[in-house]
């Protein structure tokens, strides 16, 4: 059953992240107004496609879907196998797919726009992928898998994102999001801000860690 539960989890997070890279090429998303400095502004039809590629594959909540998919698709078929930075991967997915969600309740959900496809990939991506990867987790474990060590590896991918989406602006000037947006805000709010969500990152992963040594001393012997 566990293999059945991570297979489903990794199924819907590769649908979200498959529709939502090709809806955004093809220019299917209903247009909006966009915010200078944001993604969003291509050119109409296929002469905008690899820039709305390029712009889809870079927000957080792609990255935090793809973490997923890739965690629970080794989960579906190598349950058994556990290794460091497996163990570190699995607590990456928990703790960026659980930062997409409560971010977009808080912060993006009030003023974004839903029209067309975006009844469908937002509340996968945003809402229904967050959900069952939590629910997931809860059932079928791993048990056993966080630790002081595995938190530190578990925001080499958030990291790495930071990076790219800062360095990738202030070429490009063009950010994901208004709160990261480096041309407006500047980079010391930027910093502050991203500051402050790694830091609740790791408040998760920590909340993450005693749920799972409850489960597991909870979970009865043979």
């Amino acid at each position: 059953m566990n293999r059945i539960a991570f297979g489903m989890n990794a199924a819907l997070a590769w649908l979200g992240v498959i529709l939502t890279v090709l809806i955004s090429t093809v220019d299917g998303y209903a247009r909006t107004a966009v915010e200078p400095g944001l993604y969003g502004g291509t050119h109409l039809g296929w002469p905008g496609a690899p820039m709305r590629f390029l712009d889809s594959l870079s927000y957080f909540t792609i990255w935090s879907n793809i973490v997923v998919a890739v965690s629970t698709t080794l989960l579906a078929l190598q349950p058994t196998v556990d290794t460091f930075w497996r163990r570190a991967l699995r607590l990456c997915g928990l703790m960026m797919i659980t930062i997409t969600a409560i971010v977009y309740a808080v912060l993006l959900a009030p003023t974004t726009v839903v029209s067309g496809w975006s009844h469908i990939t937002n509340q996968l991506t945003h809402i229904v992928v967050p959900v069952v990867t939590v629910v997931v987790w809860l059932v079928w474990g791993p048990r056993g898998w966080i630790g002081w060590r595995t938190l530190p590896a578990s925001l080499v991918i958030p990291v790495a994102w930071v990076v790219y989406m800062l360095v990738r602006g202030a070429i490009g000037g063009t950010y994901p999001y208004a709160f990261v947006n480096a041309g407006t805000r500047g980079y010391l709010a930027v910093f502050t801000t991203v500051a402050a969500i790694f830091a609740f990152g790791l408040l998760i992963g920590g909340v993450f860690g005693v749920i799972d040594r409850l489960l597991t001393r909870a979970r009865p012997r043979r």
